[in-house]
Order: C-alpha cells, then sequence, then structure tokens
C-alpha cells in the first residue's frame, strides 16, 4: 500500500505546481482481510555467505551450517541453511508488503515448523494469509492481527511455516501520528 500527500515543485514554466509523494507502507490495520493470501516477491536465492554470515552472527557453531565436510556424513549429505535465516527471511520478505511503518511490536510466533531443508541456492518465495484479528481491548488505535507464513523453494515445496501475532496501527492512529512528526519543528516532507 502507499499513502500519497502533494508538496511543492515547479511545472515546465518554472511555476509552482503540486507534486503526488507516495510513500510504501505496509497495511494499517483495518485493511487486513482474514482469508486473504499474500504472495511475496520478489524471491530470495540464499548464498553460502548468507548462511555462514547468519550462522557466526548468532554465535551458532552447529556443522551442519559450516562444516561442508561434516555436512557430507550426515543424512542429507551438505550443508543445510539455518533454519532461523529460513523463518527470518520469511518474516522479512512480508514486511515491505504488509507491516512496514504500521506495526506496533510483535507479540510472538508460535506453531513454527520446517518440514524440509534448505540448501545453498535455493530460492524461497513467501506468503502470508490473514488468519484473524481483532481490535486491542487495552490499546486504543490499534489492533492485533494473527498471520500464517509459508515459505516455498523454487520447486514449490513448503520449507517453513509459521503462525504471528502483532500489534498494528488503526489508519486514524497511523495518520495522527503522522502529522504530528511533520508538524515537529526541523521535519522535513
Amino acid at each position: 500500500m502507499t499513502d500519497a500527500t502533494t508538496g511543492p515543485t515547479t511545472d515546465a514554466a518554472g511555476e509552482a505546481a503540486p507534486m503526488r509523494e507516495v510513500v510504501q507502507r505496509g497495511l494499517w490495520f483495518e485493511e487486513f482481510e482474514e482469508g486473504v493470501r499474500y504472495l511475496h516477491r520478489p524471491g530470495r536465492t540464499v548464498t553460502e555467505a548468507d548462511n555462514v554470515l547468519f550462522t557466526t552472527l548468532t554465535m551458532n557453531p552447529q556443522p551442519l551450517h559450516l562444516d561442508a565436510a561434516f555436512a557430507a556424513t550426515q543424512p542429507f549429505g551438505r550443508i543445510l541453511v539455518n533454519s532461523l535465516f529460513t523463518l527470518s527471511t520469511l518474516v522479512g520478505q512480508s514486511v515491505g508488503q504488509l507491516t512496514q511503518g504500521t506495526l506496533v511490536a510483535n507479540l510472538g510466533f508460535g506453531e513454527v515448523a520446517f518440514p524440509n531443508p534448505v540448501f545453498v541456492g535455493d530460492t524461497l518465495y513467501g506468503e502470508s494469509v490473514v488468519a484473524s484479528k481483532r481490535r486491542s481491548s487495552s490499546r486504543p488505535g490499534e489492533g492485533i492481527v494473527v498471520l500464517e507464513h509459508t515459505a516455498r523453494n523454487e520447486a514449490g515445496v513448503v520449507v517453513a511455516t509459521a503462525s504471528r501475532s502483532m500489534l498494528v496501527l488503526t489508519r486514524e492512529a497511523g495518520e495522527r501520528a503522522a502529522a504530528e512528526r511533520a508538524a515537529e519543528p526541523g521535519a522535513s516532507g
């Protein structure tokens, strides 16, 4: 989704003319519809560097992710991509389309599963289904949305699933906050 505002610019004659500006954002609480599936594109091809960097950044010494010789002796016969990298990528793919600038907080993840492995060179494609939503009873201007995330590889095989509960701004609260920021001294835009 996008929001549009009008700002000054000049026309061909150098005269001031309004210009429509568009800012990408996620969905307001009211825009989430139960049962709708959002496909997150483009896909993300996983590299060896991604796997090594994520695994070492998170201090995970698991040789299945780092030691090709060891991994070759294990049931899958090669290095496995860190499953939390897979989950992080799946959630990350959804941000621009669903929660960029509208998320207040992630409340929790549940029912996380990795039914099939991810290997270096696989391309991950994410999708999210709105499972439920309700207005927050304790936080005016916010609502709770539950998403069911699914990641598939390039062959369409499911490699990760997770449910995510999150707190999201309503349109009114989000627009009010944006107006307050714009009115602050030194605000640009």
